[in-house]
């Protein structure tokens, strides 16, 4: 498009700006609104957190229950039988016994399993902060290319108005030299 004039060649430099200014107002209007939902985003973490680790909690305390239960119901079964084998072949292996190494195997059932939640707590903060450097990193080399890219965009505009120039000068160098 051929503008000739400099009132043609500055209303399209205001619309060009004014789409530019609409484009740039839409973006921080979109990334207020995203901001706002940032607490909802946290609380849902906090609360799978807080969840994650009383569900771990309650299936520790059932089971635990129901085992005590079980015991209960059968250790007026397991006593006769175990106290003749006590007496014939382990000395050593009481109901007592026995009893406390379950409940050890059973406790560290319910540590290793709220280790696991752990973990997989400290993944979820760990991806969390990885995202964080990458859109850091994102951010940085967008600013980078967009600088780039206006630098880039003057050293055309100045190469362009050099050779403007230069071919004037020849075309009015011409013009002189034919006319003499």
């Amino acid at each position: 498009m051929y503008m000739s004039s400099k009132k043609e060649k500055d209303r399209v430099t205001e619309i060009i700006n004014t789409t530019l200014d609409e484009t740039k107002s839409s973006v921080n209007k979109t990334t207020e609104e995203a901001k706002k939902e940032v607490p909802q985003y946290t609380k849902a973490v906090t609360e799978y957190q807080q969840e994650t680790i009383e569900a771990t909690k309650d299936i520790a305390d059932n089971f635990l229950e129901s085992q005590k239960q079980v015991i209960n119901s059968m250790q007026s079964l397991w006593i006769p039988y175990i106290e003749n084998m006590q007496n014939a072949y382990w000395s050593y292996w009481t109901p007592k016994r026995a009893t406390e190494n379950y409940t050890r195997a059973v406790s560290n059932m319910t540590h290793s399993s709220i280790a696991a939640t752990r973990l997989a707590n400290n993944f979820m903060f760990s991806s969390m902060e990885a995202w964080r450097t990458t859109v850091k990193h994102t951010r940085d080399n967008a600013i980078e290319i967009s600088r780039l890219n206006a630098n880039y965009a003057r050293t055309l505009q100045n190469a362009a108005m050099d050779n403007l120039r230069d071919y004037q000068a020849r075309a009015y160098q011409t013009r002189d030299y034919q006319f003499s």
